[in-house]
Order: C-alpha cells, then structure tokens, then sequence
C-alpha cells in the first residue's frame, strides 16, 4: 500500500542546461514529519552518500534558505529549478507498506536516471514547498537523514523517526493507511481539488484526463510511461471501491 511518493523530472545527462522540477507528489506530512518527511528524509539519505563531497556545503546553505521561507535565485547546485516539466525524465521515490502480516514499511528508489544531486534537490524543494508550520519539522528530519551511513533499510526509517521502534512505525502507518490511499488516488487522477463526494462519473473523466495526459501517444513521456499508466488504473480502482 502506497503511503508517500516524490516524482523527480531531471534533465538528461545529454541536455545542454541542468533542469529539476517537482512531479507529481503525495507527501502526508501533518503532524510532522510524518510519511511523507520520512520519504523525503530516505531521498536525501540515499542520494547525498553520492554526491560530490564540495556540494553539501551548498546544500545545506540551501536547506537553511529553504527553510527560512526566503527567495532562492536560480540556478543552486548548478540545475535550475523550475515549474515545468516538459521534455525532462521522471523517477518515482516511494515509500509503502508491505500487505501481509507484518505490514512492514520500506523505501523504493528509482536510481537508474538522473544525477544523485537532482533527486536530492527537488527532495529539499518538496520540503520547501509545504506550510510553513510543518517546513521546520520536515527540514529537520532531512538534516537527521544527511547524517546517515549505510544501508537505507527499516532500522534507518526507525532512526528517522527519533527511534522510534518498527512495530509503532507500522502502526501510525496503518491507522491512515485507507484516507491517505484515497488522498493520492484523487490526487493522481486530478481530483483533490473536486468536492468530497466523487460519482462514477467524475472518476472516471478523472481517469481519461490522466491518461490523455501521460500516454506517449498524447505526448506524455515514454520513460516511465507503462508505471504511471499502471498508477492511473490503480488510482481509478480505489476510488470506485469507495462507491
């Protein structure tokens, strides 16, 4: 069961300019960190270990920026942030629960695209993005996360978490695991924003918006194209489990 996702859209290592944006996220953060700055926190704890020793100085000027709400000019770590999305490749970071007995959480990585710095830049942007209420806590836990040596693994999540032991980890996931599963089907079909009852109907135009808008037929890009088509009929079958 999907708790949190970050969807980062890089530039190619061929592209003459270095790009970062933000795709499509579901990041549960209130109380913070929570899923979704643990997420965060694993993105940054991966990648970072691969970066170019020089630069986390730059980083973490960066975080402090970020989190200090002030104007951050472009380009930072040499890419340049920027809202859109088109012509750059997409990688998916995930964090979920295994659905069987134990209901153990793990981390999923795309790591195959893209320089460890990007995924680490548009992780910190996410962060900087959310209210300034919950910004602090989850700057906090990606600071924590920087610090980390080793595997990305459970013991690494319970760390994150304060040290907190796996079994509450598994716990505070399932106790939200129905609402925010239906959080991120709405939000990957385009309805978060619709009114809180949804009709077959709207679920469905909801379904062949999202399509129209990631099929490489209609333009969406191929990188990826089967997963997030996969997402779409996942999201669809959620919401009208809910009818």
């Amino acid at each position: 069961m999907l708790l949190a996702e970050l969807e980062v859209c890089h530039s190619r290592p061929i592209a003459p300019t270095r790009r970062v944006a933000l795709g499509r996220t579901f990041l549960p953060c209130d109380p913070e960190p929570g899923l979704g700055g643990l997420l965060l926190g694993g993105v940054a704890a991966r990648f970072a270990q691969d970066m170019d020793p020089d630069d986390i100085a730059e980083l973490l000027a960066l975080i402090y920026d970020l989190d200090s709400g002030c104007r951050i000019p472009q380009p930072r770590l040499r890419h340049r942030f920027q809202a859109d999305r088109v012509g750059l490749a997409r990688s998916s970071h995930r964090l979920y629960r295994v659905d069987d007995s134990e209901g153990e959480l793990r981390l999923s990585f795309t790591a195959d695209k893209g320089a460890p710095s990007q995924h680490v830049l548009v992780a910190v942007y996410a962060a900087g993005g959310l209210p300034p209420h919950l910004r602090a806590g989850v700057f906090a836990t990606i600071r924590r996360a920087l610090a980390w040596r080793g595997e990305i693994s459970t013991s690494f999540l319970a760390y994150l978490a304060g040290g907190v032991s796996s079994s509450f980890l598994r716990s505070a996931a399932r106790q939200g695991a129905m609402s925010d599963n239906v959080g991120w089907a709405r939000r990957v079909l385009g309805l978060s924003a619709v009114a809180d009852r949804l009709d077959r109907g709207q679920i469905q135009q909801g379904y062949r918006d999202a399509l129209l808008t990631v099929h490489p037929d209609h333009g969406g890009e191929v990188d990826g194209a089967a997963e997030r088509i996969a997402d779409i009929a996942e999201a669809r079958r959620i919401l009208l489990a809910q009818k």
